[in-house]
């Protein structure tokens, strides 16, 4: 499926009837709470360069107030902008006319919500060929389309219940699959397993994950938890005040915290759910082991694996199956419960 990515481009919102009279100051380094204390306006956003990759997931998190959520309505333009752009394969969102901008929100864009935001008087099926009503999609077209993916999120069987009649896992499965349904680009997800119970929360984000792994959409996913960030994120960029504090990978982040803020956040991480063997494997052995794992494989799965198989040695594999390096047992747990200097010289080698 073609898939285009995401550049959002110093992107400021400032809330209040004169946001743009109060630009130059904030550009100036006014502050969230001098903004608000002095002019009355709210900064939103401040100075957002964010890169999303095509066919990638990527994560914003951040505490609640930290802006995460106006920045995925300024994707589908929900929210305008007082100042910068958001550009889809190379177009400015923010400078669509009302036409353009429809036919974007219609066909490249699908959004999932924390409520769900099912229609209550309508059936599961009814819910999930609504976004290919809107379009005007033929009615057989629209239903055997939203039949696949009904089965496809687990909900077979279901499809003339209506929400009341659903747990709170199963209403978000046709949440998604009515995103899924209107086969757009662009999957934006805000908060949307946080209503969730942890164990459904986790076999959702296992859903989305083998959803993904075919579908390669361009997945924006807005979550206040760090655990569910690492586990979803290709890139993961943390907010703070309405700014950018860190982004990178969930290794990067985990090992290279920018700062005390980042610190705290990671400090009670597993890091043998987020850390890769490639990241503390040595050079090949002369004898090859003759278990191998991939490089991408983390620390807490390899050590499964070759807990599993009674090997203290494994071989790491690139995906084309070259052998590239060797990693043992004692290495793996040690990494997985201790900081040490060279994963952080690891990562900057990378």
């Amino acid at each position: 499926m073609a898939s285009h990515g995401i550049e959002i481009r110093e992107l400021y919102k400032i809330f209040g009837p004169q946001g743009e009279r109060f630009m130059e100051a904030v550009r100036g380094g006014m502050s969230k709470a001098e903004l608000n204390e002095k002019h009355g306006h709210v900064l939103g956003l401040k100075n957002i360069n964010i890169s999303m990759p095509a066919g990638g997931i990527t994560v914003v998190m951040g505490l609640s107030g930290s802006g995460k959520s106006t920045l995925i309505r300024h994707i589908n333009r929900l929210i305008d902008p007082t100042a910068g752009q958001v550009l889809y394969d190379g177009v400015d969102v923010c400078g669509m006319g009302t036409n353009e901008l429809r036919e974007f929100r219609r066909h490249k864009t699908a959004m999932v919500f924390q409520k769900f935001g099912l229609l209550p008087h309508r059936t599961v099926m009814e819910n999930t060929v609504y976004g290919l009503e809107v379009q005007g999609i033929e009615r057989a077209e629209s239903t055997r389309k939203a039949q696949q993916w009904i089965e496809r999120v687990g909900l077979s069987g279901f499809e003339n219940h209506y929400p009341n009649q659903l747990s709170g896992g199963m209403q978000q499965r046709v949440g998604l699959a009515r995103a899924l349904t209107n086969d757009a680009d662009i999957l934006l997800m805000d908060e949307a397993f946080s209503a969730l119970d942890p164990l459904i929360r986790v076999d959702m984000q296992t859903v989305l994950l083998d959803l993904q792994k075919e579908l390669k959409k361009t997945v924006v996913f807005i979550t206040h938890d760090l655990d569910e960030a690492l586990r979803l994120g290709d890139t993961i960029a943390i907010l703070r005040d309405g700014q950018v504090v860190q982004q990178g990978t969930g290794q990067q982040i985990v090992l290279q915290p920018a700062d005390s803020y980042i610190t705290a956040f990671v400090k009670e991480v597993n890091r043998g759910r987020v850390i890769q063997v490639k990241t503390i494997m040595g050079p090949p052995a002369a004898t090859p082991p003759a278990l191998r794992v991939e490089s991408d494989t983390v620390l807490e799965e390899a050590a499964r694996t070759m807990t599993s198989a009674g090997e203290s040695v494994a071989g790491v594999v690139d995906t084309s199956g070259t052998l590239i390096g060797a990693v043992d047992l004692q290495a793996i747990i040690s990494a997985m419960v201790t900081p040490t200097s060279h994963l952080n010289a690891a990562m900057a080698a990378e």
